[in-house]
């Protein structure tokens, strides 16, 4: 599992039909740190997360392993919607603090 945080939307309206229905989200990988790191990736939203949030998300083969993405041509997938997180004895981040 990878640290993102979502830092916008995507649309669209033509795609496979096996991702009809699905919601799509860019997210910037981060560090241990909530440092940001690498480029943007785009992935499919399993648990309702939103811009501005924190999550654990997962490529390759193990994105088409949750309910919402089994037998979906995806490569990222949203599981996870990070409540705090804790590093060290620090706290690094705690939603709606």
């Amino acid at each position: 599992m990878l640290i993102g945080k979502v830092v916008g939307t995507l649309v669209s309206t033509r795609k496979d039909e096996k991702l009809t229905g699905l919601k799509f989200l860019v997210l910037k990988p981060v560090d241990i740190q909530a440092q940001e790191t690498g480029s943007y990736v785009v992935a499919i939203d399993a648990v309702g997360a939103g811009v501005g949030e924190y999550v654990l998300y997962a490529t390759g083969s193990s994105a088409r392993q949750t309910v919402v993405t089994d037998k979906r041509p995806c490569d990222a997938v949203i599981m996870a919607i990070i409540d705090t997180w804790e590093v060290d004895g620090d706290e690094k981040y705690r939603k709606n603090a």
